[in-house]
């Protein structure tokens, strides 16, 4: 019997008329505490989400859904018959071999470090590199034979290219891998003309420039050596499915990367960053947790006569505990609710209006955003458990006060 009353009283004592209206407004103080912490919780995570997703995005336009590299060493030669089995999956629309190498580049007495990354015809379908350029058209050979490179923009900046010169070549200079006796070269150049200028990620900005792959076998002097093969599959096929059939064709020699293990290291960095924030927030509402303490032991102290009655009718103490501690969660339940909707319709504004605004320079103007159903879930359980260590205490020192007020 007392069990079932316990959410009843509760209840009746969170929206009831208290003896002070200090009560009243300490028990709104923890509410509102809690609603704060609880959107904030949430929008923290809903940001990273947002991050996580731009900077998928931005990687999107310069790595592949798959990329076979070797597991050994920087370059391979695939035998024929495996090569051919990955042409005759018919889920893939486009296959791309690359090969790519760390060069000098020097452009009008400029000079700097850049990765050299030779591609074939089907790289930019593969990749969609197209979506990055922001001067200039991707042209990498011409029917002349003449070669072309498209350039990072920050690498491009360093070396002060300019694309509207159609008489000013980059040099590329490569460590002579075949050098014979003391005399030999050191290094192998080459001269190619930049066509364009992309603008993805700012790693890639400042590291790549994109060649023929023709050009790069000259360059460093390979037949059919490759770097990687980069694929990309038709819409709507299990892409995890046909990547674990790869890799069991193709054996330990190769490794078959996905999207999430070509940017592994960044996405577990943000992960840890997105945890971290969220774990400082927590300890935040813990203070907050502090003022529901207060509440509760000050309704405690409130409501002593109507406890004292209840154990006189024969509530034990486990009855008169659960009537606090589920007082407790109904604070934080309240504030729950109030703290998800403020969160949706902060969510709501910046989505569509963009009201908190990233410094200039980024490559987008407003702290992109994204929930996931998962985080109300886990910021609600949070909160309650929260809410529940706090509520121990006030619940412990009701179930002490005794039937007889007299005594008290």
């Amino acid at each position: 019997m007392f069990k079932s009353i316990s959410f009843d009283i509760a209840r009746r004592y969170l929206f009831g008329k208290k003896s002070t209206n200090a009560i009243n407004i300490i028990t709104g103080i923890s509410v509102f505490g809690i609603t704060i912490g609880t959107t904030a919780l949430i929008l923290v995570l809903s940001v990273f989400n947002g991050f996580e997703d731009l900077i998928s995005t931005l990687f999107n336009s310069f790595n592949p859904p798959l990329k076979i590299v070797p597991a050994k060493g920087k370059v391979f030669e695939m035998d024929e018959s495996d090569l051919l089995y990955l042409k005759s999956i018919e889920e893939i629309s486009y296959l791309s071999e690359t090969l790519e190498e760390v060069a000098l580049l020097e452009y009008d007495g400029n000079q700097d470090f850049g990765t050299v990354k030779g591609v074939d015809d089907n790289w930019p379908e593969v990749v969609r590199i197209n979506s990055g350029i922001k001067d200039g058209v991707f042209k990498l050979q011409n029917e002349e034979g003449t070669f072309f490179a498209v350039v990072g923009a920050g690498l491009a900046h360093k070396l002060a290219v300019n694309i509207d010169n159609p008489f000013e070549p980059i040099a590329v200079y490569m460590p002579n891998r075949k050098q014979q006796g003391a005399l030999g070269k050191l290094f192998r150049s080459r001269y190619i003309y930049p066509s364009a200028v992309f603008s993805i990620q700012q790693d890639f900005d400042y590291q790549y420039m994109i060649t023929s792959l023709d050009f790069a076998r000259d360059l460093l002097k390979y037949d059919n050596e490759l770097s990687s093969i980069e694929i990309r599959f038709k819409e709507g096929v299990d892409e995890d499915e046909i990547r674990e059939q790869i890799q069991e064709r193709l054996g330990p020699d190769y490794i078959v990367k996905d999207r999430y293990m070509q940017d592994e290291a960044i996405l577990k960095l943000m992960n840890i960053e997105k945890w971290l924030a969220y774990a400082v927030l927590c300890l935040t509402l813990l203070l907050v947790a502090f003022n529901l303490i207060g509440s509760l032991w000050m309704i405690v102290l409130d409501k002593k006569k109507d406890i004292a009655i209840l154990k006189a009718m024969g509530a034990d103490a486990k009855t008169i505990k659960n009537i606090f501690l589920t007082e407790g969660l109904l604070i934080c339940v309240s504030g729950i609710v109030i703290g998800i909707v403020l969160a949706i319709l902060f969510y709501i504004a910046q989505k569509s209006f963009g009201i908190v605004p990233i410094p200039e320079g980024f490559v987008v103007d407003a702290y992109p955003i994204r929930i996931k159903w998962s985080d109300f879930l886990i910021v609600s359980i949070t909160v309650l458990i929260i809410g529940y260590l706090a509520s121990l205490a006030p619940s412990n020192r009701a179930t002490k006060i005794s039937a007889h007020l007299n005594e008290e």
